[in-house]
This record gives C-alpha cells, structure tokens and sequence, in this order.
C-alpha cells in the first residue's frame, strides 16, 4: 500500500502537514512524504542556504522558496486573524526583510578545555552549534565571532587561579587550561560600529582587561561592555552610542530592544506613518526608544512616549529634548498603571507595540475610550487576535493587515494593523 502524501502547508512551528494529518520537518509544500518518512523534493523545495540548517536553532524555514516564505507568513497573519473573526478588510502581501540584514542578535558562548564555542542552540536541545557562518545576519556581526572566540580564550587563560589548584571558574588549573565558562554574547549594529555585550563573565585582572580593550580597538567596536551579574560595565566606547530612529540620533543603553532589522523596522514604521499622517495627537504606548514616535512627532502631530524601562525612557526624553520634536516621554509601567480611558481621551490615536505576551489591560482601557484609530504592532499573532477581538467587541473595524518577516527563515512573525472605530 502506497502511504506517500504530499505536502500541502506549514504548520506554525515549521513542519510540513500532509492532507491526512501528517507531520514532516524540512518539508517544503509540494513535497511528497512517503511511508517510511523519507522526502521527495518537490517544486519549492531549495538547497538551505546555510550548512547549520538542521543542526543550529536559529531558523526553520530554509528549505523554502521565495514564495512558499512569503505564503507562510501571511497565513500566519491572516490565520489570527480569521481564528476570532476579525473580518479584516485588506491583507498586504507579505514584506520579507532580506539575507543578511539582521542587526542584532543575542547568542551563547561555552568553553571547556581550551576550546570556545559561540553559536546558537539546537534545535530541542542546550547543545551549541559553533557558527562558521550566518547568512541571517548582518556582515558586521558574522565577522567578529572568529575573533571573539579567540579574546574569550585570552580571557580564560589571563584568569587568576584560587589555591587549591582551582580556578576562580572551578576548572583545573595549568599553564595551558582554560576554565569552563559560559557567557551570553548581545552583538547589535549602532550608528558607530558594532555595540558588543558580554554577560555572564568579568575581566579578572590585568592582562584580561588589556585583551579586551586592544580587541575593542582593532575591530572597531562602537561599545564592548561586560556583565558580571551586577549589571553592564562599559570597557570600551570612544563616543557615545547611538541609533538612528527616523532623523534623530538617540542614545542606546546597552541591552535595549531595537527592531530585528532596519529594511522591518521600516516597513512596520512606514505602515503607522501611512495610516496616522496628519492625526494632530499620538499616544505611542510601550514606546521603547521612541521607534514609532520619532517617526511620527512633526509641526502637525504630537507625541506622548510612554515607556516602562527608565534607561530606555531617559534615552527617548534626552533625544527628543535635543532634536526639540514635540515628543513628550512619560515613565510609565503600561501592565501596572495602563493610560485610563479619560486620559486617552486626550488622543486621536493610539500607537501599540507591546511585548509577545501582549496588552490585555491597556487594550480594556482603549475599548472604553473615545479613542477611534488604533494601530497595533504585533510580535505574536495569538496574543494579537486576542486583544483585536476585544476592540471589535466594542466597535472597532480591522482595516487593514501587514504582515512582516523580520526574521527570515524562522517561524517567527510580525505584523502591523490598523483599527478604526465605527461611529
């Protein structure tokens, strides 16, 4: 009997689903799933474009055509969207950020026995695969981790040894031994060069401090800070660090969130300025840096940036006092003390780009407000779906739908929306 199915979708977290209910990794629609499990490759199946793929967590979606990329990413979108009936009016085509623009990225670093690893997790596991190459992300980064392994097993060898014959790090001591160490690497390209973190790790000692600031020099980096566990100590920045959002140069406290790529950022970014242009007031709530708000602070609209980290806070205030745009930072903790609906009375508008859990609470309050446009950007589809079925609840109108992949090949999508509120 002849079990082999094709391909017809891809599942959210990446397998291949066959008519009858079937599930394969690595597949591509239009492959056939034969009954030992084996593929044959169908018609958007493509060579992966990196040798980790398989091994390395960091994608899923390799395996897939241009098109077969950009279907999955608008049914993840317009799949939310239908699961509560939201009855959006118009779904964008997909916008896909491409090869080699991801601007930051946040991996691990192990070492046992002289040997450091840097890479990304498997796939299901705490096993680390040592990166030879990324065409995910940016150039800039890619080039440093060769480098870096080196500087971490400078650092190794440079840490002072307890009596005992025990390492600071708890590994045996000797001329030649590195002690076990893990650390978590943040690489993100700034207006300067790279802003390089290290976390989990100090420099002990003279020659470990002299390695890292001779690195920070010969490679150019915009920032190289280290934490311990008592927060980020900056070694090295030779100016002020700062990212570019809309026209304004605003400083970036070390760890900040900043969209994945630029090529995503504006696109989600030109979708708000395109649907709020002209509204005389925005309340720009989980404000961040001020991504959305400098973008769209000018002689017609002002702004209320509303942000919960204080570092980020002061860093959208500083910015917006300098370059003097009607940009007003509010320190606010949105989960604790959301904007009440008499205060979001005060707005046209209301900008939303909350974390992955979502906004459950503030979107109650903008239900019951006079507020009659909303534009809602979304790291999570199902926290998105739940909190757009509350605002057509109370009188709401999906107009439109963007679906954006910042995060090429993997199975994680975003999405720009707008509400606008029957009268």
């Amino acid at each position: 009997m002849d079990e082999s199915e094709e391909i017809l979708r891809i599942a959210s977290k990446g397998d291949g689903v066959t008519a009858s209910g079937r599930f394969a990794w690595g597949a591509a629609p239009g492959d056939i799933l034969h009954g030992d499990g084996t593929l044959e490759w169908g018609p958007h199946h493509v060579e992966p474009a990196c040798r980790h793929f398989g091994r390395c967590g960091g994608c899923q979606l390799q395996q897939l055509d241009e098109e077969s990329l950009e279907a999955f990413v608008e049914a993840r979108v317009s799949n939310a969207s239908a699961s509560q009936e939201l009855g959006a009016e118009h779904i964008a085509p997909p916008h896909l950020s491409p090869p080699g623009t991801r601007r930051r990225a946040s991996l691990r670093a192990e070492s046992s026995g002289g040997r450091v690893v840097i890479g990304f997790r498997e796939a299901k596991s705490h096993r680390l695969v040592e990166l030879e190459e990324c065409p995910v992300l940016a150039p800039e980064l890619t080039a440093l981790l060769g480098p870096l392994r080196k500087l971490l097993i400078t650092m190794g060898k440079a840490a002072p040894e307890k009596k005992g014959g025990q390492s600071r790090k708890g590994g045996k001591s000797g001329k030649h031994a590195t002690p076990r160490m893990a650390a978590d690497i943040e690489m993100t390209l700034v207006e300067q060069g790279v802003d390089l973190g290290v976390k989990g790790l100090t420099a002990e000692g003279l020659a470990a401090t002299e390695a890292m600031l001779a690195f920070a020099q010969e490679h150019g980096l915009a920032r190289l800070t280290m934490d311990g566990g008592y927060g980020f100590e900056t070694v090295w920045e030779p100016v002020p660090v700062t990212v570019k959002l809309g026209d304004v140069s605003v400083p970036f406290p070390p760890g900040s969130f900043l969209q994945a790529t630029r090529d995503g950022e504006d696109a989600l970014v030109g979708a708000a300025c395109e649907w709020l242009k002209g509204v005389p007031t925005v309340a720009d709530l989980f404000s961040g840096l001020g991504t959305f708000a400098f973008a769209l602070a000018g002689p017609e609209t002002k702004v209320l940036a509303a942000e919960a980290a204080r570092d980020v806070h002061l860093a959208c205030k500083a910015a917006a006092d300098r370059a003097q745009l009607p940009v007003f930072a509010q320190h606010r903790d949105l989960f604790r003390n959301p904007l009440q609906a008499d205060e979001l009375g005060k707005f046209a508008a209301v900008v939303l780009d909350p974390p992955r859990a979502g906004a459950r609470e503030q979107v109650e309050c903008i239900a019951q407000s006079d507020v009659e446009r909303v534009v809602y950007i979304s790291c999570n589809p199902s926290s998105w779906s739940r909190d757009a079925a509350r605002l057509v609840e109370e009188g709401f109108r999906l107009v439109e739908l963007r679906p954006v992949g910042q995060f090429r090949w993997s199975t994680h999508v975003e999405l720009a929306s707008l509400f606008v509120r029957d009268r």
